[in-house]
């Protein structure tokens, strides 16, 4: 035999006690009560046997229900304040039948009676409990469902009113007391069908069992006494025939529902037929009383529970419409929308690129630009998919808020986003540097940048497919360009850390590529120009990998044969470089950094613009770093001194050009305190 888990044997300490404690009794009620229905049916057992009957029997009946609900509330705390509110308005009905049948002698009984008072005090706790177990189990209570409650209600109403209160008007008579005592109890069964109507719409027509079990309980009860209310003002009402079995299955339909787990609570959907069947029905119950009364006069009353009925079912129309109408809206919105980042997507795109070509004038230039996330898979990997996500919504704000006042960005898909904007031919390319530069963001451990390609229209394309795929081609060429290199920077890197890592006579890193690389932009470099400058200036000495370290440290004057170790170490650094593809544009600077202007360098003796430029750059400071830093044959001179030994080499050993750039570099970054 298994043993129970913790949790099942929780769950089974967790059960509602009612379920154990009153089962029985239910159980015994409902036996009795079929008893009771079949006698009323079929009488058998003479006068005596229908006096136990008609009160002894529907007397117990009818407070038993009470006692078991009243008993679930006391025993489960969830919902207990409308449990108790029911299970007292049950008891208080089967008191005053009891109080009728067993101590009221007189025939017919006096009106108003303390019965009349329970009666009544059933329908005021009911209806109060009812509320209350509305709110604790409907989760949501939508416009639609409470207005389609309201034609619900208005129209049974006005059908119960019309049938109901009409006959009972014409029969009462007595005392105000009397006369206001019997039509309270057609308002009041009016009241109680037209709430179970307006809680079964505002639970969508989909109660679920305990719940559906309560609104028959209170439909069963309404029904019975307006069918009782109709006979009495007939006079055809008889004690002990099958009606009087109504008011006890109600009562025990209630406690039966008692007797249920309390359900989670109910999310109503509320779609397809029933939003048009529902309040139809309802309108055609409405213009049947209104018809109605043009052949048999039904209570002013009745007329206005028709009335309003009608009109509800005209607003009810009012709200469908407009709740299709957002429908629609919210349909075309996410039809043009990007889902996980609230862009414009491909759809709309391709329809504002057929509006703008259409609309073509050179005159007044567009521009379509097509970027593509690099790093973005890496990203995924490292951080998870849910990280790339919340990336991409990041990324896609700001490049919709840089777009914006120029034209539109939109999410393609994946990680490639687009901009259609209005843009001087002029100004294109800065207006795609600032939006490629909105796609990027840096962190620990990653780098997001965007390849792009740009199109102008309409002179380089006349429709959207074109502009697309010529797009798209020249983002992917941009992509292929950044690609190489960024494996150009990652093996300058690591070549850059080598050289610093080895020794003091090893110069470059990361001070002197910004130091080379302002010089270059002051000397007209710009672009890719720059970035090999950079990386030549970070790995120029990398050839000294190859010289032993007693000879770069020797703290005396190098002889003949160690002097050789040294001016290979440019050819070295070359063949080093070389041996990578992405470095090989800076492999030629990087032989030519110890080539004096005047020709007497090594290792090709070139002179003047022989050198490349980025060499003449690099072989400047280098030099000025050499003498700025202390070695073991030389302590470090000043800065003034560097520049002034700069400046008298010029024009023999430097590019008088470059020292000057150089200097005004050095002079600029003290100015800013970039250099001591």
């Amino acid at each position: 035999m298994e043993r129970l888990s913790a949790a099942e044997k929780h769950q089974m300490k967790a059960k509602p006690a009612q379920r154990v404690f009153g089962a029985p009794w239910l159980a015994v009620a409902a036996a009795l009560l079929a008893v009771f229905s079949l006698h009323a049916v079929w009488p058998f057992g003479g006068p005596g046997l229908d006096r136990i009957m008609s009160r002894w029997l529907n007397s117990a009946v009818c407070d038993v229900p009470g006692v078991f609900v009243l008993a679930r509330a006391i025993r489960v705390d969830r919902e207990r304040a409308a449990w108790l509110l029911l299970g007292g308005g049950l008891l208080l009905w089967g008191l005053g039948n009891t109080y009728l049948l067993l101590v009221e002698t007189s025939d017919p009984p006096p009106v108003p009676s303390p019965a009349d008072g329970l009666w009544l005090a059933f329908y005021a706790l009911s209806y109060v409990g009812f509320l209350l177990l509305m709110r604790s189990r409907i989760a949501e209570f939508r416009r639609s469902l409470w207005l389609d409650g309201v034609i619900g209600g208005t129209a049974v109403a006005a059908v119960v009113t019309a049938i109901v209160f009409g006959a009972v008007v014409g029969s009462v008579g007595g005392s105000r007391l009397s006369v206001a005592t019997n039509l309270a109890y057609p308002l009041a069964d009016m009241l109680l069908l037209a709430l179970v109507v307006g809680a079964l719409a505002a639970a969508g027509w989909r109660p679920g069992r305990s719940w559906a079990w309560i609104a028959c309980g209170f439909a069963f009860f309404a029904v019975s006494d307006s069918i009782y209310l109709v006979q009495s003002a007939h006079g055809s009402y008889v004690t002990g025939r099958i009606l009087d079995a109504g008011w006890p299955l109600a009562m025990l339909l209630i406690a039966l529902a008692a007797a249920q787990p309390s359900p989670a609570r109910i999310k109503t959907r509320y779609d397809g037929w029933l939003v048009l069947v529902v309040p139809a029905v309802f309108a055609v119950l409405s213009v049947g009383v209104l018809v109605y009364d043009h052949f048999h006069r039904v209570t002013p009353l009745a007329l206005a529970l028709a009335g309003a009925t009608i009109f509800a079912v005209i607003a009810r129309m009012a709200l469908t419409f407009g709740e299709n109408l957002a429908m629609i809206a919210s349909s075309r919105h996410d039809a043009a929308t990007d889902a996980l980042t609230g862009l414009a997507n491909r759809r709309t795109l391709l329809a504002e690129l057929t509006l703008r070509l259409e609309a073509a004038d050179e005159r007044k230039p567009w521009c379509l630009l097509l970027f593509d996330l690099n790093g973005f898979k890496t990203y995924n990997d490292s951080f998870g998919h849910l990280a790339g996500d919340a990336l991409l919504v990041r990324l896609g704000k700001k490049l919709a808020a840089t777009a914006a006042g120029l034209g539109t960005a939109y999410r393609m898909g994946g990680d490639e986003f687009c901009a259609l904007v209005a843009v001087d031919e002029h100004d294109s390319g800065a207006v795609t540097a600032t939006l490629a530069s909105a796609l990027s963001e840096q962190g620990e451990g990653f780098e997001i940048t965007a390849s792009c390609g740009a199109v102008q229209l309409p002179a380089e394309a006349a429709d959207p497919v074109e502009a697309l795929r010529l797009a798209d081609q020249r983002m992917y060429a941009h992509k292929r360009h950044v690609k190489g290199r960024s494996e150009e920077r990652v093996a300058a890197g690591e070549l850059a850390r080598a050289v610093a890592t080895h020794g003091h006579e090893l110069s470059g890193g990361h001070e002197m590529a910004v130091l080379a690389a302002a010089v270059g932009r002051r000397l007209g470099l710009d672009g890719d120009d720059v970035r090999r400058l950079e990386r030549a200036a970070a790995v120029h000495d990398v050839g000294k990998l190859a010289i032993p370290s007693s000879i770069l440290e020797k703290p005396g004057p190098l002889d003949q044969a160690e002097w050789e170790f040294v001016w290979r170490h440019t050819v070295g650094g070359e063949k080093i470089l070389s041996a990578t593809p992405a470095l090989e544009p800076v492999a030629e600077v990087v032989r030519s950094t110890h080539e004096n202007y005047d020709g007497t360098g090594y290792p090709d003796h070139l002179a003047r613009q022989e050198i490349p430029l980025a060499a003449r750059i690099v072989f400047v400071c280098d030099a000025f770093e050499a003498m700025t830093s202390d070695r073991p044959h030389q302590p470090a001179r000043s800065v003034e001194e560097a520049l002034e030994e700069l400046r008298r080499c010029s024009g023999t050993q430097f590019d008088p050009a470059v020292v000057e750039a150089f200097c005004a570099v050095v002079a600029e970054r003290r100015h800013l305190r970039l250099v001591s």
